[in-house]
This record gives C-alpha cells, sequence and structure tokens, in this order.
C-alpha cells in the first residue's frame, strides 16, 4: 500500500508540497508577524537585514517607486533584486495584511525548493530514503560549529535542554572572528526571503536538463526560447543567481552536446532580455577586485584553506566527492555545475562585500547534500559496519544544524510601530507624496519607510554592499544635517531631490551631528510629534 501511495506521482507531490508549505509558514511566523495591536514583531537575528528589505516593501505597497530606486538610498536607479519584495508589496496594496504577504510568500518559496530537492533526488537515485536524507542535510548543517556549542557548554546529560533552549549561534564568523561561517544555518532563509526561490529555480532548471539528457528531442526550439525569457528576467529576482545560471548553461553546454544548438538560443535570449535590466542598475561605484581567492581564508595557504572548509563543511567535504565516483554518469553531470559555483565562489569577488559569495556555497551545499545522502544510503548497505558508520556520519552531518535550529526559532523579537499606532508615519502616509523623497536621522526603520517613503541614506552598509558610493553621500548629508548657512542647507537640498526633512532625538546616526535649532529657525515646520521627539519641515516652502 504504502509503496502504491509513493509511486502514484498525482498524490504524493501535493501531499509533500503541502506538508513542506506548513512547516515552512511555522518557521517564517516565529521570524516576522503583525501583532494584536497592529505593530510589527522582528525577530532579533533579522533586525539588521529588514532595515534593507523592508523599506523595499513599503516602497511598493505605501510608496510609489517607479521607475525602482533603493529606498534606503534615494536618488539612484536600484541595484539590488527587488521583484519578491515587490510582490509582496503589492500583495499588501490589495489588502494583504504584510505578515500574510511576507510569510506566505516566503513560504511557498521554501516549500518549493524542498519540494524540488526532494524530488530531484529521488529522481536521481531511485531511493525515498535518499530524499529524506538529503532534505535533512539541507536543512540541518554539516559545519564542526558545534565544537564551539561543546566548549561553552560540555556533554551531559542537561545536553539535550541546552540545545532545546539555545539562543545564540555557536559560530558566528566572520562577524565573531571565529573559523565557521554564519552563512549555513536556517537563518539565511529567514533574513533574505527571495534567495529559497531562485534556488528553487536553478535547481528546477538542473532537473530538467537532466530529463532532456536521457530524451533530448523533448528539448524544443520553444521551450528553449521560453527558458531564455525566464532566466533574462532574473537580474531583476536574485542578480547572483542569474549568473549561477549562466554557469548552468554553460556546464550543460559541455556536457550535453545533443541539445548544444539549443543551449546556445537560450542563452542568447537570456543575455539579451536581461541586458536592460543590467544596464539600469549601472556600473558599481565601488571598486572592487574581480580576483579574489580564498574566500573568507586569511592569510591564504594550502594548510589555512582546506582548514577553513573542513571547519565550514565538515564531512560535507569528503562525502559527496565519493557519492559522485558511485553514481551513474549521468548523475556524475548533475553534480558539475555544483562544484563550478564551489570553485567560482572561492576565485572569484562580485560585490564589495566578499562574503556575500556564501551565495554561491549555499547552492553548491544542496548539491552536496544530495549526494552525501546517496553516500550514506551506500555505507547504510554495508552489513554491520555500514549500519555503525552511517549513523555516526549521520549525526556528524546535522549536529550544528540541529543546535543553530534552535536559536532561529527561540529569538526574541524587536517590535516597529507600525503606521496607524505610528503617528509620524500616519502623517507622512496621509499628507507627503508618495514618491517624496526624505533627508532622515534614523538609519534604520525610518518613519518615512515606514509609510513607503523614499530617505536620503539608511545604514550604509547595505548600500555600500550593493555598490553605492556611500562615503561621498555621508559628507554630503553630514553637511546638510549641520549646515553652515541656509543657503547651504537649501542649495544642498534641492541638489540632492530632498522635499522634507525629518529630525528626531535622540537620532541613531552615529557620529552624525544634527543642527535642531538650525531647522527650527529656518525651515517650515509641517508637523510636531512630541512624544516621540519628531520634527517635519518642507523644503520646498522654506528655499524659495
Amino acid at each position: 500500500m504504502i509503496k502504491r501511495f509513493f509511486a502514484s506521482k498525482n498524490k504524493f507531490i501535493p501531499i509533500l508540497f503541502i506538508t513542506f508549505f506548513g512547516l515552512s509558514l511555522l518557521l517564517f511566523f516565529s521570524t516576522f508577524y503583525v501583532d494584536k495591536e497592529g505593530n510589527i514583531n522582528i525577530a532579533g537575528k533579522l533586525w539588521s537585514d529588514f532595515g534593507s528589505t523592508f523599506p523595499i516593501i513599503r516602497s511598493f505597497s505605501k510608496g510609489y517607486n517607479f521607475p525602482p530606486e533603493y529606498p534606503i538610498f534615494s536618488g539612484r536607479p536600484i541595484r539590488y533584486h527587488f521583484v519578491f519584495y515587490a510582490l509582496v508589496g503589492l500583495f499588501e496594496k490589495m489588502g494583504l495584511r504584510i505578515d500574510l504577504a511576507l510569510n506566505g510568500l516566503s513560504a511557498l518559496s521554501f516549500a518549493a525548493l524542498l519540494t524540488i530537492i526532494y524530488l530531484f533526488a529521488l529522481k536521481l537515485f531511485k531511493k525515498h530514503s535518499v530524499a529524506v536524507v538529503s532534505i535533512v542535510l539541507f536543512l540541518f548543517n554539516g559545519t564542526l560549529g558545534f565544537l564551539e556549542f561543546f566548549k561553552k557548554n560540555p556533554l551531559s546529560w542537561a545536553t539535550p535542554i541546552e540545545i532545546f533552549k539555545n539562543k545564540n549561534f555557536t559560530s558566528f564568523g566572520p562577524y565573531d572572528g571565529k573559523t565557521v561561517s554564519a552563512f549555513w544555518n536556517l537563518n539565511i532563509f529567514t533574513n533574505q526571503r527571495h534567495l529559497a526561490l531562485a534556488y528553487a529555480f536553478f535547481i528546477g532548471i538542473l532537473y530538467f536538463f537532466y530529463a532532456v539528457d536521457k530524451k533530448p528531442d523533448k528539448f524544443s526550439v520553444n521551450k528553449a526560447l521560453v527558458l531564455g525569457l525566464l532566466i533574462g528576467f532574473f537580474p531583476y529576482i536574485h542578480m547572483a543567481v542569474f549568473g549561477m545560471l549562466l554557469v548552468l548553461l554553460g556546464i550543460v553546454f559541455l556536457v550535453y552536446p545533443k541539445i548544444r544548438l539549443k543551449i546556445i538560443l537560450t542563452l542568447v535570449v537570456a543575455i539579451t532580455v536581461a541586458f536592460p535590466q543590467v544596464v539600469y542598475m549601472g556600473k558599481s561605484e565601488i571598486e572592487t577586485e574581480l580576483l579574489r581567492p580564498g574566500y573568507l581564508v586569511i592569510p591564504l595557504t594550502v594548510g589555512n584553506f582546506f582548514s577553513y572548509w573542513f571547519y565550514n563543511l565538515g564531512l560535507n567535504l569528503f562525502l559527496p566527492i565519493l557519492g559522485f565516483f558511485l553514481a551513474k554518469k549521468s548523475g556524475r553531470k548533475v553534480f558539475l555545475p555544483f562544484v563550478a559555483l564551489f570553485v567560482i565562489g572561492n576565485i572569484f569577488n562580485f560585490s564589495p562585500d566578499i562574503a556575500t559569495n556564501h551565495k554561491f556555497f549555499n547552492l553548491y551545499l544542496i548539491g552536496a547534500a544530495m549526494f552525501s545522502a546517496y553516500f550514506l544510503n551506500i555505507l547504510w548497505n554495508i552489513k554491520i559496519i555500514g549500519k555503525i558508520l552511517a549513523p555516526i556520519c549521520l549525526l556528524l552531518l546535522t549536529l550544528s544544524g540541529i543546535i543553530e535550529f534552535f536559536p532561529v526559532i527561540n529569538d526574541g523579537h524587536l517590535n516597529v510601530r507600525d503606521i496607524k499606532n505610528n503617528a509620524s508615519a500616519d502623517f507622512i502616509a496621509k499628507n507627503t507624496p508618495k514618491n517624496s523623497v526624505f533627508l532622515n536621522s534614523k538609519f534604520l526603520y525610518d518613519n518615512a519607510n515606514i509609510a513607503g517613503r523614499r530617505i536620503y541614506m539608511g545604514w550604509p552598509y547595505f548600500s555600500w554592499g550593493a555598490g553605492y558610493d556611500t562615503t561621498k553621500r555621508e559628507k554630503t548629508m553630514k553637511r546638510m544635517l549641520n549646515p553652515s548657512s541656509k543657503g547651504e542647507a537649501c542649495l544642498l537640498l534641492t541638489q540632492e531631490g530632498i522635499e522634507f526633512i525629518e529630525t528626531q532625538s535622540p537620532a541613531d546616526l552615529l557620529d552624525y551631528e544634527i543642527n535642531y535649532t538650525f531647522f527650527e529657525e529656518n525651515f517650515v515646520k509641517v508637523f510636531s510629534n512630541p512624544s516621540d521627539n519628531v520634527n517635519i519641515y518642507a523644503v520646498s516652502g522654506s528655499c524659495s
């Protein structure tokens, strides 16, 4: 009966997806939700990243952001892949509550990723057990981060309780100075909600080519055109994964000779469609070294390189290779794109922040999970020794991930007062043009961003990482907030396209000095909120 159920794909796949969707909803709602008072609660480990993504959502749902600009760096074409968050904003604009819109789309994306991993592993290795283990290995990373946990919490009878109550990641390199990086646990998907959708598409395309390998005639010219169009729209969906898809097409061109002409067609269409998007985003304003071997390995030596990746991959440094050599030829072809991504991420640098190359390695780990699972299945079938070694390997491949799962769901939440409970944001939403730009005095969750308006500059790291020249803008912003004269202030404000000045005391702008008295004496105040020490001044009535 069980075999008949699994054999019936029409029944099995929807149930599989619904199960993954339900679990994904629980995960995402544990990190972002709207409470009974209508305020937004954001998990502490999301607070920083959502300081960038939340304004993008609101710029589409409560503001007007076309042609798209980065709402925390006004006046420049957006250099961030925004489509996922624009869709969330569209759903909110249509009346869906923001947490339902964001978590719903996030859960659909993550469930799609889990489903395609399961189905692909099943297709490759013909065993549900391999597919299940592939999912487990993907969800629970195999780093050696657990060593850090046991340094602080020596193994004892209380260990399960300590793991269950754990609120801190065992290692958060490079930011805490430790070797194991911060990018391998589920926090990366709860923070970067658009990542799962992009990865699901990549795995789905690879799955498609695996099937085409056996029936190349099924890859028609029409399918090549459609595929090219889909890939071509990816710069606005996820720029890094767009690059990875081009790598995938290159590998497919090499290993599937019977469909090379159609791959060329797909590639030409994809590049043609993507070209205007890339041109609109423009060249990065920050000079970066394209060649940056070693990723985060400093100093780069052979010993340090293998030590770093052994700590960050654990047994996934070896087992996928063993699974690769034991797999059939058609299966081995599938692993080559993942290996290429791992190599590229260790050689090149595509943004000012080298750490963002983690996206290459996160995708590599999906392929590694499937081939490690296949090897574990073979190991399990080796009589007595296999029955001992396979569970040990599985434990070592998941222990860090299990430990780091609980900080995600045990995380505390920070509260953002939404528009109806925030007099300042409410005034902005009701009394300013939807495309207006504010000179802000808060980097994160500024009232103007909450109301869907753009600000001059949010937390500089986000804009710098996206390729904007934040150093130049910081200097200008400091002059505007503490000008030498009204003439200088008006000239700069007009040049930078700023329509309103929002001051708040205390400000969260680090070493920026705000001349509150100057604005009070020289600019027309259109709003004051004494409870939050917020004042809003209009540039147009003051600088005429």
